[in-house]
């Protein structure tokens, strides 16, 4: 079967296809059939085969001759005539431009005459300007400038109109007046039709339209002159007023300027012409020279009131277009007007250089620069931000590039915090509100290059912050910060708009524009330059830290991952000098391997794909395998590709991947291992080279975990590992010899420790090498079919050769006392957000760059201390033995001070990206600490002191870990926080020092057994069952506890993402010692039957014991909870059950904390009035309160207590209204004596009580019974001393009202019939509690008093005189 011809064959593949078809002598699949002339000549239906016969061709081409014209098809109803050709009748009905101009016939000029030109003095023609003066004006109109000065040339020379100006021209153009003579008749202008203006109508005339609608036009007219010239003068006035009734008002003024426009123009032409109507005849035409040439014109003069304007030069008319000069138009060409100098503080609008500079507001700079092609404020120097987004819209592309350039100039100095306080709010907020995000995305979707590239520029300044990837290179860890937790997207989140994802998150309203194809597009079809691709680049790797979910749409948008790979990742490319290059493409870029490392980074399915569908195995050996030097590349760009190119293997390798590469290229990698100790001796020490050293050192110590071989079994709430884990493809064979070649790097590392300017160029060298060995003696002891001899003397080797002589070195000293200076929690304002980093767009770095002495500045000793305790944690935890020797480690002066600082109470650290990552590797060092001091602590006590402190370093790590630290808080709850070796108190006259405390404080010992001594006691004892009882309630989600977990323990086949979480609020709350109680209080709430009364009691015993050791022994771990809080906790136990109060346990501890609430030095800091954590409302909670008290308390006088403590004087009034208001019935069991009430009754009676319902209130309980002194002694005494004074307050300026209340408080007080309580209430004196009533009493009222008691209740007792 023969194939069809397919695109791209030449003739000569046709003609053999053709020579193949006429051999086979098969049917035509098509038959060529030829029809006759449309004359209706004989159709010849033979069908004749063409055949293309090559050797009939001539040699050459045949001459080309014109084809004869074809002619059209007449239609079947109008024949075409014989006689005429249809071609000739086109051409006659041609209307084209074309047509007419092949048509041009010259005129016939043989019977006009000729006249000789004018005689001239001159050798040529004057040139005419418009500038000369006129003798008269020219006609008014619409007409051009050379139109008006060539009709006021021919006025003031009187010469006749041509022959075409001579012909009445019935439509006369506007503003055009006829030079013919107006008759005797007309110019008595008697009526109006007899005026000139109604030749032809002039509103409606038909022009335009078809020739029938002219004719009717036409006739209209004349029919509307007919009828005007046969009414009245009168007439005409009444018709005249009534259409100007009823027409618009503006349509009456239009009409009336057009008349009056047209009148104005007929005079002028009057005038002009001579007496009796005759044309002027010029026989000579005079030079055009105008005596007042060189004077301005008198239209452009300015008016006598006007300013004169002072041009900086004289315009000469010989300039050219400068004869008629146009002041208007010349004003920018004046000098700036002088700068007005700022007499008050007020507030001035921003102006910036084309650098982004901010310009002072009285700053003098020369115009040259380009800072004064503004409009408003023209004579200060710079643009604002509101001109600047004028610009970016200009249509000339050069503004549109410079404004865009501008604006990422100002942003960037922004973030880099140049600005400081100079200005009022955020340039970045201000940018943002105003739209800015969506003008970039316009921007990028210009056509000229130019603007896109500085769209790009300016989406890079916007979205990488300074430092952001900087600090991250320099960090020695392969986890990435993110600014977005990794969730699933919502349904609502979908269907916003852009405009409302952006005011929430930056980077996801720019993901909703198609962002991403649209980089794509520039990077693949634009082909731009080399910074526009680092900048794009850069752009993405900023968008793939954001979260999973943005670093999966950067990997699915379509050609984009390919486009990187092919162009900017080449296995092969022409060699690159060193220098500028023209073109990126097609050369490999380090910029596009660091994207794909960050986008592996965030997930491990992620870095699979990765692998697998875009052929990085070959990339990978294609940059690994030859050294730097031999890359054909600029010297930096090859160290940063090779580096980048290890970085990303040692990602791959964190999940288990790259496993045959690692087989492949052993040779490569012992070669390069080999050379990095002669690489560290060379002074000075080049940058790049070191971080390559760190990168090859990091991936050996991810591949040797990976070698280990021994991981935990997945679990069902595990989202990434699902299933049983994968086997290793690197065996520990492979491995076990990396040991010797390593260990050297770090002996010659050592040596440089006493030479700090050396040891700070080594960077994160020594670090990388201590975590390998950490690494391989972790892997090496997991091994089960080797003998553990082998490792125990290695360590101990390693032990007694390398690390004790480190330890004993004083330079290392000198690490441990820099701790302070470097540490966020020490330092917080360190880490403080920037003024430009906001919620919707936040930083990744340091605002203003990381100094030094800072935790990821370049003196920073956290990694290489966090490094050493990681190794001397793996060495104590498998060789027991060296504890003891390691634990000298935690002996240092400087860590101790450090960790004084960081459990001495203080404000709780703002949390941003940024600080959450810094703060990550400082409780990472802090942990490791506590662990090396737990391990210690299990074969040897540590002194009381250094337990005491680490034990509080506990606490307050605890109460700090943030998200992604979650296997430190599992640890921390199971081994240092709940161990009695931690809490030296116990066994070292703690609980005796308590007594003794509480003794000195309360005036009397009490029952021993009760004490609070006793309690603690009880409380080290059960310390095992308060572990419990926290880790059940307190233990981090499961989920997230194995993916931590898998990242701290090296379990490469269980790491899901090297994503860390955001930073939202840390792990556990700030009172998480109550946390069980508060689980406890919940469960009750949505539990109406009630809980198992053991679960319940044994819950609220550990935690209330857990609390006492912390506030008796370690008060700085409760700080964060105000004693407020502590109180709302306690109200919540008691709301719990109606039985749980009353158990002994819950009445001991109960009644213990409440006493330390209520010490001296606790109770000012009470304040229930300001908002608590936790707690929507304090006055909600206590009417709960008040009602379970009504309810179930029978009187106890601890419930009692409790309830009397928010009631004192300085606390809210709404707490006692809604006692004596709504729960008058609970004052019937509120019977504790006033000798067992916790607090002063002073701060129940004073100051006076100033609320008018409440007073009233008390004396309502009081008379009518409610409140009596041996149901209720406290508030008994409480209202008498606020009512007695009340009564007797003789305030000038009280109200009507309250005196009115006074007085009727008397009267009825003086008319009581229970002679105790007036007798309390009329000469209450002071509270005492001492004396059985609770108050003293006046034994006789003092005089003022009395007088004032008789001025009130004179009245009343003369009118009961009568009545007795």
């Amino acid at each position: 079967m023969l194939s069809r011809p397919k695109p791209g064959e030449s003739e000569v593949d046709l003609l053999h296809f053709q020579s193949q078809f006429l051999a086979t002598g098969a049917a035509p699949a098509v038959q060529l059939v030829k029809k006759g002339s449309r004359r209706g000549g004989n159709a010849d239906l033979e069908d004749h085969r063409d055949v293309v016969m090559l050797d009939d061709l001539p040699d050459s081409p045949p001459a080309l001759v014109p084809a004869p014209p074809k002619r059209a098809r007449p239609s079947p109803g109008r024949p075409l005539p014989q006689d005429e050709d249809p071609e000739e009748r086109l051409n006659r009905h041609d209307q084209h431009v074309t047509a007419v101009l092949t048509k041009i016939i010259e005129r016939d000029t043989s019977a006009m005459a000729v006249n000789l030109p004018v005689p001239s003095s001159v050798a040529f023609p004057p040139v005419f300007h418009r500038s000369q003066d006129r003798q008269g004006k020219p006609a008014s109109g619409k007409g051009s400038i050379f139109a008006r000065e060539i009709a006021a040339r021919r006025a003031s020379e009187g010469r006749p109109p041509s022959a075409r100006e001579v012909v009445p021209n019935p439509y006369p153009p506007q503003g055009v007046v006829t030079c013919e003579a107006p008759s005797p008749r007309d110019q008595g202008g008697q009526r109006p039709g007899n005026n000139h203006n109604f030749q032809r109508p002039h509103v409606v005339t038909g022009k335009g339209l078809s020739q029938e609608a002219e004719q009717e036009a036409q006739t209209i007219h004349e029919e509307n002159v007919a009828r005007l010239q046969a009414m009245t003068p009168g007439e005409i006035l009444q018709e005249q007023q009534q259409l100007l009734a009823q027409l618009d008002p503006s349509l009456v003024a239009f009409l009336r300027s057009r008349g009056h426009t047209h009148e104005q123009a007929g005079e002028k032409a009057t005038k002009e012409q001579k007496p009796g109507g005759q044309f002027i005849d010029v026989s000579e035409e005079e030079p055009m020279m105008s005596a007042l040439a060189t004077e301005p014109r008198k239209e452009e003069k300015l008016e006598p009131g006007a300013p004169d304007v002072a041009l900086p030069m004289t315009p000469h008319k010989e300039w050219l277009h400068m004869d008629a000069v146009e002041l208007e138009k010349l004003h920018w060409t004046q000098d700036l007007p002088p700068l007005r100098r700022q007499q008050t503080q007020e507030r001035m609008q921003a102006r910036f250089s084309l650098q982004g500079e901010l310009l002072a507001p009285d700053v003098d700079l020369p115009t040259h620069l380009g800072l004064h092609h503004h409009g408003e404020e023209a004579e200060r120097a710079g643009y604002s931000l509101q001109e600047l987004f004028h610009l970016t819209r200009s249509q000339v592309s050069q503004q549109r590039a410079l404004a865009l350039h501008v604006l990422s100039q100002v942003i960037g100095r922004a973030q880099a915090g140049e600005f400081g306080d100079q200005l009022v709010g955020s340039v970045l907020r201000l940018l943002l509100d105003a739209g800015f995000l969506f003008l970039l995305r316009f921007s990028l979707d210009d056509r000229v290059d130019g603007v896109i590239a500085a769209a790009v520029r300016a989406l890079r300044a916007l979205l990488v912050a300074p430092g952001d990837e900087e600090d991250k290179e320099e960090d020695g860890e392969d986890e990435e910060p993110a600014t977005e937790k990794a969730k699933q997207k919502s349904p609502e989140e979908g269907s916003r708009p852009p405009p409302d994802l952006a005011r929430h998150d930056v980077i996801k309203g720019l993901l909703a524009t198609n962002l991403l194809p649209r980089l794509r597009y520039v990077l693949e079809v634009t082909c731009p330059g080399p910074s526009v691709v680092l900048d794009i680049l850069a752009v993405l790797i900023r968008l793939a830290r954001h979260s999973l979910e943005s670093a999966t749409r950067v990997l699915e948008c379509p050609r984009l991952i390919e486009t990187i790979v092919r162009e900017f990742l080449p296995t092969s490319w022409s060699p690159v000098a060193a220098g500028p290059t023209s073109s990126l493409h097609r050369v490999p870029c380090a910029a596009a391997m660091k994207l794909l490392r960050v986008l592996a980074s965030a997930g491990r399915n992620i870095a699979a794909r990765l692998l697998s569908s875009f052929d990085l195995r070959s990339r990978l050996c294609r940059f690994i395998a030859e050294a730097p030097q031999e890359l054909a590349l600029p010297p930096e760009e090859a160290e940063m590709l090779s580096t980048e190119a290890y970085r990303l293997w040692a990602v791959a390798a964190s999940y288990g991947h790259g496993g045959d590469l690692y087989r492949e290229l052993y040779p490569v990698l012992m070669r390069a291992l080999q050379a990095v100790p002669l690489e560290l001796s060379i002074h000075p020490l080049p940058s790049l080279p070191v971080h390559r050293a760190a990168s090859l050192l990091t991936l050996l110590t991810q591949l040797t975990l990976a070698a280990s071989g021994t991981h935990s079994e997945p679990t069902r709430d595990s989202a990434e590992a699902r299933g049983p884990a994968a086997a290793s493809s690197i065996t520990w064979t492979q491995v076990s010899g990396l040991q010797p070649l390593v260990e050297p790097c770090l002996r010659e590392t050592l040596k440089l420790l006493s030479a700090p300017d050396r040891w700070s160029a080594l960077g994160p060298v020594p670090t990388a090498c201590l975590l390998f060995l950490s690494a391989y003696y972790q892997a090496w002891s997991q091994q089960p079919n080797l003998c553990p001899e082998d490792w125990l003397q290695d360590m101990e080797r390693l032990s007694q050769e390398l690390l004790l002589p480190l330890l004993s070195q004083p330079t290392l000293v000198s690490l441990w006392d820099s701790v302070r200076h470097c540490s966020p929690v020490c330092n917080p304002l360190s880490c403080a957000p920037a003024a430009e980093v906001l919620s919707s767009l936040v930083a990744l770095g340091c605002p203003g760059g990381c100094p030094p002495r800072s935790l990821a500045g370049s003196a920073s000793p956290f990694p290489f201390l966090t490094a050493l305790l990681h190794l001397a944690n793996t060495l104590a935890r498998t060789h027991k033995g060296l504890c003891g020797q390691l634990a000298s480690l935690l002996a240092a002066p400087g860590l101790q001070s450090y960790f004084l600082q960081c459990v001495a109470p203080g404000a709780a650290p703002h949390l941003t990206p940024f600080s959450a990552w810094a703060f990550r590797h400082e409780h990472h060092l802090q942990y490791l600490a506590i662990s090396l001091a737990q391990k210690a602590a299990m074969l040897q006590p540590p002194p009381a002191t250094n337990a005491a402190l680490f034990h509080a370093m506990a606490l307050a790590l605890l109460s700090r870990l943030l998200p992604g630290s979650e296997y430190i808080a599992q640890e921390l709850l199971l081994s240092c926080v709940f161990r009695v070796e931690f809490l030296p108190e116990g066994a070292a006259g703690g609980p005796e020092a308590a007594d003794l405390a509480d003794g000195l404080s309360l005036g009397s010992s009490g029952d021993a057994r009760c004490g609070r001594g006793a309690l603690l006691i009880q409380a080290c004892q059960d310390l095992p069952s308060i572990r419990s009882c926290y880790l059940t309630h307190c233990s981090p989600p499961h989920a997230g506890l194995l993916a931590s977990q898998a990242c701290h323990r090296g379990e490469t086949q269980r790491v899901p993402a090297l994503l860390l979480p955001v930073p939202m609020e840390p792990l556990l709350p700030t009172d998480w010692p109550f946390q069980p109680l508060i689980h406890l209080y919940h469960r009750a709430s949505e539990t109406p039957s009630g809980l198992p009364p053991a679960d319940t009691v044994g819950i609220a015993t550990r935690v209330l014991q857990w609390v006492l050791v912390l506030d008796s022994w370690r008060p700085e771990a409760l700080c964060a909870v105000p004693p407020a809080a502590r109180l709302a906790r306690l109200m919540c136990l008691f709301l719990v059950d109606s039985e749980l109060f009353r158990e002994t346990p819950v009445q001991r501890l109960v009644a213990a904390l409440l006493a330390r609430l209520c010490r001296p030095q606790v109770l000012p800091s009470l304040n229930l009035d300001c908002p608590l954590p936790g707690l929507t409302s304090f006055p909600d909670l206590y009417a709960s309160f008040l009602d379970h008290f009504e309810s179930v308390s029978f009187g106890d006088h601890l419930f009692g207590a409790l309830v009397l403590l928010p009631l004192q004087r300085r606390f809210s009034v709404t707490l006692r209204l809604s006692l004596f208001g709504d729960h008058v019935g609970a004052l019937r069991a509120l019977g504790m004596p006033l000798t067992q009430l916790p607090v002063p009754l002073e701060c129940y009676t004073a100051p006076p009580e100033d609320n008018l319902p409440l007073l009233q209130l008390y004396f309502r309980a009081l008379v009518t019974g409610a409140l009596r002194s041996h149901w209720c002694p406290v508030l008994y005494t409480v209202a008498v001393a606020h009512v007695n004074n009340f009564m007797f307050s003789q305030d000038p300026k009280s109200s009507d009202e309250v005196k009115g209340a006074q007085k009727n408080m008397l009267q009825k007080t003086s008319l009581l019939a229970d002679e105790a309580l007036r007798q309390h209430l009329l000469h209450y004196k002071l509270p005492s509690p001492s004396l059985p009533q609770g108050f003293e009493l006046y034994s006789q009222l003092p005089p003022l008093r009395q007088q004032h008691l008789e001025r009130l209740t004179s009245g009343l007792l003369q009118s009961r005189v009568p009545e007795t």
